[in-house]
């Protein structure tokens, strides 16, 4: 079936990246399936990490289908080309329909992404992971492939003005390895595993990152625990309580 909407629109992204002149340092990619289904998994901590975790799917000549919340399906905008690239709306209520929907997909051979942490990141650290990408997963007996970004958080994330200028700003995306999801095993196992997995590549990609904060006031996007001024996970429990 032709892709009528989702070609364009990766070519629209490019060239915004081209634009902005981004340093987009991507590997992993031969780790994605090129045929048959697959689950992609990613940390979370901005808005575009789909479309960074999406064009790491292009070498291997796969186009994700994501599951994003109902509500970006509703907006003007961005709801008719959701919809043309044939993403998955979740519905947190219905969450059995998008299930279901994910699944067929899959088993069509499809290739599905989500991020666990089902929200984005403040910290910029990994939070837990829901364990819906390894049922799905072994339900549909496919790999679950891991995978981490790391920069895009200074592009546009939650409480922070986006930043679309021509800014050079580098972009880390590491893919790993697949982890397997045998049916007899307890799904929550497979998602710890996955988890430790997803955390290795987010440090590698952490370390590989050649850019730095310039001073006080730009270190909002450094996480705690590498000198930065993000809050943690627990700075926000509190608030949040």
């Amino acid at each position: 079936m032709a892709e009528l909407v989702y070609r364009p629109v990766i070519g629209i992204a490019k060239t915004a990246f081209k634009v902005w002149d981004l340093k987009i340092d991507c590997r992993g990619s031969e780790n994605i399936p090129r045929s048959g289904g697959a689950v992609l998994v990613s940390n979370h901590i901005s808005y575009l990490d789909f479309i960074f975790n999406g064009l790491a799917a292009l070498p291997q000549k796969r186009l994700v289908r994501f599951m994003a919340k109902d509500s970006v399906f509703r907006h003007r905008i961005s709801g008719p080309l959701m919809r043309g690239m044939k993403h998955i709306p979740v519905d947190r209520g219905q969450g059995e329909k998008a299930y279901a929907h994910a699944l067929d997909a899959l088993r069509s051979g499809e290739v599905i992404g989500l991020f666990p942490e089902a929200t984005i990141s403040q910290s910029f650290t990994l939070k837990s992971f829901k364990s819906g990408a390894a049922r799905l997963a072994q339900e549909a007996g496919v790999p679950l492939v891991p995978m981490a970004v790391w920069g895009t958080q200074r592009l546009w994330t939650k409480g922070q003005p986006r930043n679309f200028k021509r800014s050079h700003l580098p972009v880390t995306v590491r893919v790993g390895e697949a982890v397997e999801a045998p049916r007899d095993q307890y799904a929550g196992a497979i998602t710890r595993r996955l988890r430790e997995r997803v955390q290795e590549l987010l440090e590698a990609a952490q370390r590989a990152y050649p850019g730095r904060p310039k001073g006080p006031e730009d270190s909002w996007w450094l996480p705690a625990h590498l000198g930065g001024t993000a809050p943690t996970a627990e700075q926000l429990r509190t608030v949040q309580a």
